[in-house]
């Protein structure tokens, strides 16, 4: 086996377990301690754990620059949030006025809205991109700075000009979500998406299983103003019951849904 593989599947046990440790990795993929100690080096090298006595430990706090190996998740979980996006738009009906946050899963979303006699709030352009080819929907793009990597609006414009604004649903999508609610990497964001969630009056937030159990710098939002969450797969016990504390519908998406 290929370390590329073995770093996967350490990975994937971490996801899991939360913990591993040498001996666990010699068992799993049958080799010598040195070459687990290797395992370990690489990943801590790429910012994925965080090594601890005799093993390793995912972090607790996500940085916000993408590594290795959540590239390798994105890309993984590509068709999840494509499930995930297509449910979201079924929710919707003709002439509701929605606010799109600029998240990929809620990109997906965009592409698959068939409903028509929508108003739509965006701070993306690359959704309102998606939503200008469409009929029958007038698109709000929000004025602002120009994050040249997410290619996303915000700043203090953006927010005056969401203030003025009221929606039926937000569709939300997020970094991290923990059952003490929501968090993101970047604070100018996270001042968008909450005044984002006061201008609706449903919030459905959109999240592939990856994003449980994460956590970030900036705390955006507990559970408390979600209505409803759309994942590709029930979430743990925990989390499933601070979910249900708040009274937050849970819909599950499945990967295998047929695309229009």
């Amino acid at each position: 086996m290929y370390q590329e593989e073995r770093l996967i599947g350490i990975l994937q046990h971490l996801e899991q377990y939360q913990r591993i440790n040498l001996d666990t990795i010699c068992e799993l993929f049958d080799v010598s301690r040195d070459t687990a100690r290797r395992d370990i080096i690489k990943l801590e090298e790429q910012g994925s754990i965080l090594r601890t006595r005799g093993g390793a430990i995912l972090p607790t706090l996500t940085n916000q620059v993408a590594n290795y190996s959540d590239r390798l998740r994105d890309e993984a979980t590509i068709p999840s949030k494509q499930a995930i996006g297509r449910l979201a738009a079924s929710l919707l009906h003709d002439g509701d006025y929605l606010l799109l946050d600029a998240s990929t899963t809620v990109q997906y979303a965009a592409e698959s809205i068939r409903t028509q006699g929508h108003v739509i709030v965006t701070n993306s352009i690359d959704i309102a991109d998606i939503l200008n080819r469409k009929e029958g929907i007038d698109v709000h793009l929000l004025g602002g700075k120009l994050h040249p990597e997410h290619r996303l609006i915000y700043g203090a414009r953006a927010l005056d000009m969401l203030k003025d604004y009221h929606v039926h649903k937000l569709l939300l999508g997020t970094c991290a979500i923990t059952p003490d609610g929501l968090t993101n990497p970047y604070e100018e964001e996270g001042y968008l998406v909450r005044e984002m969630m006061r201008r609706a009056d449903q919030v459905i937030l959109l999240a592939d299983r990856t994003k449980f159990g994460r956590r970030q710098f900036n705390r955006i939002s507990g559970l408390e103003r979600i209505d409803i969450l759309i994942t590709d797969q029930e979430p743990d016990e925990q989390m499933k019951q601070a979910l249900y504390q708040h009274e937050i519908d849970i819909m599950i998406a499945k990967g295998d849904a047929p695309h229009d």
